[in-house]
């Protein structure tokens, strides 16, 4: 590649930055699926303590 060609100009730089953007892209999609599943565990597990405690609390 001579020196005088710019990146923009590289179609080989620009297919490397579009696949970055893209696993970047997916990496904080997976991200934000990860809090939502952590999120949801921790909710229920405290939702069934709870009425394991009322039920305790409860029981003749």
């Amino acid at each position: 590649m001579p020196d005088s060609a710019t990146p923009d100009d590289d179609p080989t730089a620009a297919l490397e930055r579009r696949l970055e953007e893209r696993r970047l892209e997916q990496e904080t999609k997976n991200e934000r699926q990860v809090w939502y599943f952590l999120a949801y565990f921790l909710f229920g597990i405290h939702l069934i303590a709870f009425v394991m405690i009322y039920a305790v609390r409860h029981a003749k």
